[in-house]
């Protein structure tokens, strides 16, 4: 196998070949342009996203600054939005689903490092694969580990630590990241209808 193909698979591989070297720096040059791009040149961000990015949808924003590691490894779905210093070390595979919302300041860290400190000291990683779902919001300060999974319709409360699966329609927050609990998508739809008919100063005042 190659480094490459160890990394997709979730083995140790040495992140300090050449290589790769190459592959951060094509990614840092493209994402230094992106971050240094004037904020209303809305056109030319896009055109950036598109060539960093293995896959994107029609519709996107990603607030600037950003950081990546390759890139290529980061796909996302339509009407997608990411707000400032969003960081994805995608080593392997890091995947968004439709209607993604992710707060500031969120880390998606699909890179580790061994306990023996003889590998790591010479820049041998593992990468795992992080997927996230669609209809998602994932809020300010959260940080997402190597492997997990957040499955359709869930909230992550700001400042969590997910270090494992996050299953559909919940509500979940903490260190470590737990589900405090389930969301029934046709209640809330029905419930945040009503919330539109208040005033404000009703709404303020918590008269409901």
């Amino acid at each position: 196998m190659t480094e490459k193909e160890k990394a997709a698979a979730g083995l140790f591989y040495d992140s300090a070949l050449k290589f790769f070297e190459k592959e951060r720096h094509r990614a840092k040059n493209l994402y230094h342009k992106y971050n240094t791009c004037k904020p209303t040149n809305f056109k030319k961000r896009n055109k950036i996203i598109k060539k960093l990015f293995g896959k994107t949808g029609k519709k996107f924003l990603i607030e600037q600054p950003f950081y990546c590691d390759y890139g290529y490894n980061i796909e996302i779905g339509n009407n997608f939005f990411a707000n400032m210093n969003c960081v994805m070390l995608d080593g392997a595979k890091i995947k968004f689903g439709n209607n993604v919302l992710i707060g500031p300041n969120v880390g998606f860290y699909g890179t580790g490092h061994p306990l023996d400190i003889e590998l790591r000291n010479s820049f041998i990683e593992y990468s795992y694969p992080i997927t996230v779902g669609n209809n998602v919001w994932i809020g300010g300060s959260v940080s997402v580990r190597p492997g997990v999974t957040i499955g359709d319709n869930v909230v992550i409360g700001t400042g969590s630590v997910v270090t494992r699966d996050i299953p559909s329609n919940s509500i979940a927050y903490g260190n470590p990241c737990r589900v405090v609990r389930k969301i029934d998508p046709e209640e809330v739809k029905l419930k945040e209808k009503y919330f539109k008919k208040l005033t404000k100063e009703e709404f303020k005042n918590g008269i409901y």
